[in-house]
């Protein structure tokens, strides 16, 4: 959810900004001068509003659109050819949207995020606060780029540019052009679908410009970073489950998740997917270890079904059962750390017997859809896990590039990448 104190921050910011402007305009002695000073400056203001327009970037405009007419013809051509192919092909999204919510209303099952055709981005619900830097500073990027593309276009169709600017409303960045309103109705329907399909023709080449780059970062930042063996650990949440004095700290490389190999980032969120998809892993424990550190304890059913024989209160002891051929199904409290420190997991009794010395599979006996999962980092401890296998997923921040050299930094990859998702 977005934070109280951020919000109450930006309207506090509004308030200010909208009693110092209405404080000035009806003040008799400083209106005058002040309103001077925004026109002056190319500055409007109105609640949750700012405008800001200039003509400074004209000549430069003017001097794009009219850089190799015969270029800018077959670009702009391309543009509205693009233009209407997407027209078509975002009311098909829309009615398949449209169909999906229909239905969703009328049988009442909810659909996964994931399956969603469109989503609304909301900062603070489905938009990580800490992401919002790259958010915002790829709207106003988009912006700015969409509006140079229609300016060009207009100069190119011999339609006048009276100025650009940039706004804000409430949190939200955004760009404008202003064109003579007079040559653009002057001019044919042709020329019109140039200029008006030129904003959306250069946000699509932004995006492939942003996906040329990501897909071959590895290979641009090989001198610098590499890549393959693990995840970096970037961030670690403050007081999540990830945090504390056995868990994982920044700089640290995770390689394995339960038995599923990590080699990425998205490496990392499959591996989380796929664990708390299937059962709970077991792991190999031979009878000598089990018999030596497990004690009495007094066996319960859970409200929800499932066995607890860890009745001491303790954060470190957990309730692992195990199949005995003279006793059936057995349960035992043991201190996990000690218990499973460098066994092999297993799925059955049977992948304990490929061992030199048999063993026994424990499996843990814990609430239903929580897991307990080690996570390997060496040359650390391995970090013990137990909870809702997403709650882990993202308590960390990591990265799939880890710097050569000890100068570099670890979030610069980060930042590159994250950047060229967002057009």
């Amino acid at each position: 959810m977005i934070p109280i104190p951020l919000a109450v921050l930006v309207l506090g910011v509004w308030c200010v900004i909208y009693l110092a402007d209405t404080f000035l305009k009806s003040s008799t002695s400083l209106k005058v001068s002040y309103e001077d000073w925004l026109v002056l400056r190319g500055l409007s203001i109105c609640p949750f509003h700012i405008r800001w327009q200039t003509t400074l970037f004209n000549r430069l405009l003017y001097k794009w659109g009219r850089w190799k007419p015969q270029l800018l013809y077959l670009w702009f051509n391309l543009g509205m050819v693009f233009g209407i192919l997407a027209m078509f092909g975002s009311m098909i999204l829309l009615g398949k949207t449209l169909m999906q919510t229909l239905k969703q209303m009328m049988t009442e099952i909810p659909i996964d995020q994931n399956d969603r055709m469109l989503q609304v981005v909301v900062p603070g619900v489905n938009l990580p606060i800490s992401q919002l830097t790259y958010f915002f500073s790829a709207i106003l990027i988009s912006g700015v780029i969409h509006e140079i593309g229609h300016g060009v276009a207009a100069i190119r169709e011999q339609v006048r540019l009276n100025g650009f600017g940039i706004f804000i409303f409430v949190v939200y960045p955004g760009a404008f052009v202003d064109l003579f309103t007079t040559h653009l109705q002057l001019v044919s329907p042709v020329q019109q679908l140039r200029i008006f399909c030129a904003g959306v023709w250069h946000n699509f080449v932004l995006g492939l410009a942003g996906l040329l780059v990501l897909f071959p970062l590895p290979a641009l930042l090989f001198p610098l970073y590499y890549t393959g063996v693990g995840a970096l650990i970037t961030e670690v949440i403050e007081d999540s489950p990830a945090s504390g004095t056995r868990g994982l700290f920044v700089g640290d490389i995770v390689t394995h998740a339960q038995d599923c190999p990590v080699h990425n980032v998205e490496d990392w969120h499959s591996c989380i997917v796929e664990i708390s998809q299937r059962p709970q892993t077991g792991y190999c424990v031979n009878s000598a270890t089990l018999l030596q550190l497990s004690f009495p304890s007094r066996v319960y059913r859970r409200l929800d079904g499932s066995i607890e024989c860890c009745s001491n209160n303790s954060l470190t002891d957990v309730c692992f059962s195990y199949s005995s051929n003279a006793h059936g199904q057995m349960y035992a409290c043991l201190p996990a750390r000690k218990a499973i420190k460098n066994s092999q997991v297993c799925h059955t009794a049977a992948d304990c017997q490929k061992e030199i010395v048999p063993s026994l599979c424990v499996i843990p006996s814990i609430e239903n859809q929580t897991r307990l999962i080690r996570v390997k980092h060496p040359p650390q401890m391995d970090m013990l896990f137990i909870g809702y296998p997403v709650h882990l997923q993202y308590s960390v921040g990591l990265s799939s590039f880890i710097p050569r050299y000890k100068f570099l930094s670890i979030d610069l990859p980060v930042m590159i990448e994250t950047f060229c998702k967002y057009p």
